[in-house]
């Protein structure tokens, strides 16, 4: 490459923040880690909170429901946003909103309160969304899947750390003399403190395109404003977002729906204390690391050899195999066996996030926010589902995974049948490139 600056890298330097496009990549995964964190940060302290504030099992399914409900809209908006205000702001403008919530959901002291922070801490949820168009335009086709999938897999990553460390924080703080229900409080001031810190480093130190930001580059009359107008209508007309839509719910949403819940489940279902459930729960979001990355990898090898149609077969593969891992999960009997069950749902289950989006990139380059705005919220909405099942009075956890199960290996046929490539249209219409 001749000019590194002001054009799509073809090469995922990871230990180099010379440029602005690994200087982005660096801080968007960081930034998205840190909305996660903040995003999940209750889930390990459920048990704590469900005494404090007296919760039923409804009523945290209520909750669990509300803190991916909000997420839906807010991709959506958040991917028409990046089409044509820019990542840049659209990123730090959500940082800064988003930290008020998190670190005021303390304030609640009763369970329409604790409800209330929990819908408003969902929009964090939307910073996904600017991870993956950020990433896109600023890696090359050949790579653009490779590089979604390590900074959405790192940045998911949050989502594990956060059930490690919130219960090692909770107890660093009732060590200080805390009670209890001041404790988990006071923990989520800290997520919410980084998240504002996160607003000012990402606005001062990114660039919307390699080329510079959208405003600059509307300024200079030599390079086309990549703004567009649209684009949501045009993502929301093509069958293959909504195909993807439904897979992205069935492996990020239930990847979502494992995050709240895990801890719990481990707690009750088995009888882990605290601390061990958070750490079990942490596991599984700790396999981000590289499992997500191996499935943009993957997908990157197969689409170069057999195209969008190798992606979208590799994408349903991963999908059934994460069917199956989950209904083994639902029927295990004993804490050890639920824990390699998890393991090997997981593994699939994160390289299918990353399948999912080296095929985003390619359905319209036009449009991609839009279109990786309603795939991002396709996670959300598998993820509410999903919560309906863990909220019912009638139905078991393990029913609820059985089910799961079942659901997200349907959804894999689906994947199967579809075709992702391109369709040739009018040369004014806005396509697939």
């Amino acid at each position: 490459m001749k000019n590194s600056t002001n054009k799509s890298l073809e090469k995922l330097t990871i230990f180099s923040v010379n440029s602005v496009q690994m200087r982005t990549f660096h801080l968007t995964w960081l930034a998205f880690f840190f909305c996660f964190f903040g995003w999940f940060g209750l889930a390990p302290l459920m048990k704590v909170i469900k005494d404090d504030l007296g919760l039923t099992k409804a009523q945290i399914g209520n909750a669990m429901i509300a803190s991916v409900a909000a997420t839906v809209v807010a991709r959506m908006l958040i991917g028409r946003l990046c089409d044509s205000w820019g990542p840049r702001k659209t990123y730090s403008l959500l940082l800064a909103l988003a930290s008020i919530p998190i670190m005021g959901v303390g304030l609640a002291n009763s369970y329409e309160g604790f409800l209330l922070f929990r819908l408003a801490i969902g929009v964090i949820g939307a910073s996904f969304v600017i991870t993956q168009y950020h990433t896109s335009v600023m890696f090359d086709k050949k790579i653009v899947g490779t590089a979604n999938a390590v900074a959405g897999g790192w940045g998911n990553l949050g989502g594990g750390v956060t059930n490690m460390v919130m219960p090692l924080l909770f107890a660093g703080i009732v060590g200080l003399g805390y009670v209890p229900g001041t404790a988990w409080r006071l923990a989520m001031v800290i997520p919410g403190v980084v998240l504002l810190l996160l607003s000012v480093v990402y606005y001062r130190f990114t660039k919307d395109t390699p080329a510079g930001n959208f405003d600059e580059l509307a300024e200079n009359q030599t390079i086309p404003s990549p703004k567009a107008k649209g684009t949501l209508a045009k993502a929301a007309k093509d069958p293959r977002t909504w195909v993807l839509f439904l897979a992205y719910g069935a492996c990020f949403g239930i990847e979502v729906t494992f995050d709240n819940v895990a801890a719990l489940y481990f707690s009750e279902r088995f009888g882990a204390t605290l601390t061990t459930a958070g750490l079990l729960a942490g596991t599984f979001g700790f396999m981000n690391l590289f499992a997500r990355a191996v499935g943009g990898i993957v997908a990157d090898k197969v689409g170069a050899r057999n195209g969008l149609r190798g992606k979208g077969l590799l994408l349903a593969g991963l999908l059934l195999l994460e069917g199956i891992g989950i209904v083994l999960f639902a029927q295990t009997g004993s804490l050890t066996m639920a824990v390699i069950a998890m393991l090997g749902f997981a593994m699939f289950l994160k390289m299918a996030n990353g399948a999912t989006y080296a095929i985003v990139p390619f359905v319209n380059r036009k449009a991609m926010g839009a279109v990786s705005g309603i795939v991002g919220a396709g996670g959300n909405v598998g993820a509410v589902l999903a919560g309906f099942l863990f909220k019912s009075e009638t139905i078991s956890y393990t029913e609820a995974f059985l089910m799961i199960g079942v659901a997200v290996a349907v959804v894999g046929a689906v994947v199967a049948v579809t075709r992702f490539e391109p369709v040739p249209v009018a040369e004014n219409e806005l396509v697939a490139v």
